[in-house]
């Protein structure tokens, strides 16, 4: 490489640390909803339907995690927010009947009873977070959700996971998809960190198998979403624009692309093909889904290689950081250190919002704010992992980098 890495930087290190505790005095302390849970904002950082706002699991339990991470790091105050979204994990969103967790729960209950792999991946991870830092409720409800997981969701035949189910665990067929897969591949690291328990990093080996080695591959590791219930791809499916958006999401190559290494580091690099396709993964993204007109990653693609989403969406831009992070390290490239740069100075100009505060999540082909997809600013999860995962080392989660650190 012909020039030194931002990444051993002190002074692009100390910018990185100032953006991160920018979000965490953005969000810590106005995310707390009393009767439950956390708020969501819009971009002028008032929340969302203040008086009885809905609440996906996936959002709280992603609030745990990031709290755990600022408690990690010694910013007080964080044990309280932890505490109080295990709290409505536990105590809102827990079925006491049937078991599992509800997907979206209000102020009167359960608004949406569905059992859903996205958002039991979520709860794994939160669990699996609290469990670092002790939480008291940590240990049983990582028990109950992996048990959850094990009977309810999980099908060896094909080495992933089933997608949703009604609230008494009746199957709602007919659908596969890599993005709960992928996200309890990242919760699956978390755990195995957390435990030392093998059957965590061995599932997560076989999702990755299926998803990127076996089903990407054949696409030229273009990452298929949405999938039938034998994982043929449907190149048709149209869904929800936010979490199963037609086509293909460049956002989410760049997020297989560090898990990958991730999970290569983690399983004492046995697995060489991982190293492979997440360069290979990272490479599409930046040739297919950068905007090189406006910049910013498209937020889909058709399987022409055309864009068919143009909205630039400020999460792939925060996963193509982590990505190129890891990439530098592991495999390390002009080309990647002139990406990472790239997308951080498209952040820097385009997505931070320097008046209000946060970032903003959605910006138009043409880089302006705007909010079809998402109504404002939701919440801290991606933008603060871009932030640290740079400063700690590219094997393992920014838990356990964090550990690590404090330990050395």
């Amino acid at each position: 490489m012909t020039a030194q890495s931002w990444l051993t930087l002190p002074t692009h290190r100390d910018w990185l640390m100032g953006e991160a505790n920018r979000l965490f005095e953005y969000f810590q302390w106005r995310s707390i909803n009393p009767k439950g849970g956390f708020y969501e904002f819009d971009a002028d950082g008032k929340p969302l339907n203040a008086d009885n706002p809905v609440r996906g699991i996936h959002m709280s339990a992603r609030m745990v995690h990031c709290m755990t991470i600022g408690h990690l790091l010694g910013r007080p105050g964080c044990a309280d927010l932890i505490d109080h979204g295990m709290d409505f994990l536990w105590n809102a969103h827990r079925d006491r009947k049937h078991g599992g967790y509800f997907w979206q729960v209000d102020n009167d209950g359960p608004c949406d009873a569905t059992k859903q792999g996205y958002g039991h991946a979520f709860v794994l991870l939160a669990a699996s977070s609290a469990s670092l830092v002790g939480h008291p409720v940590a240990e049983e409800m990582l028990a109950d959700v992996t048990e959850i997981l094990d009977t309810k969701f999980w099908e060896d035949n094909h080495g992933a996971i089933a997608e949703e189910f009604q609230a008494d665990w009746t199957a709602i067929p007919g659908y596969r998809g890599q993005n709960s897969n992928m996200h309890l591949t990242e919760a699956l690291m978390a755990a195995y960190e957390a435990t030392d328990e093998d059957h965590y990093l061995q599932k997560a080996e076989r999702i990755a198998d299926l998803i990127i080695n076996r089903l990407a591959r054949q696409t030229g590791f273009r990452v298929g979403e949405h999938f039938d219930e034998n994982w043929n791809l449907l190149k048709n499916y149209k869904g929800n624009e936010m979490f199963r958006p037609s086509g293909t999401t460049p956002g989410h190559w760049l997020e297989w692309s560090r898990l990958l290494l991730q999970l290569y580091a983690l399983g004492d690099h046995q697995h060489d093909w991982m190293l492979e396709a997440a360069q290979a993964l990272f490479a599409q993204s930046m040739a297919l889904g950068w905007d090189h007109a406006h910049g910013g990653f498209f937020y889909t693609l058709d399987w022409n290689d055309q864009p068919a989403k143009r909205a630039k969406l400020w999460w792939p831009m925060a996963e193509g950081i982590g990505a190129a992070s890891f990439l530098v390290s592991n495999a390390p490239s002009d080309m990647h250190e002139s990406s990472y740069r790239l997308i951080w100075n498209t952040i820097a100009s385009r997505f931070l919002d320097r008046d209000k505060g946060g970032w903003h999540e959605e910006l138009s082909e043409q880089m302006v704010p705007s909010h079809e997809v998402f109504a404002g600013k939701a919440d801290i999860y991606h933008a603060l992992q871009a932030c640290l995962i740079p400063l700690y080392p590219a094997d393992g989660s920014l838990t356990s980098g964090i550990l690590q650190a404090q330990a050395d």
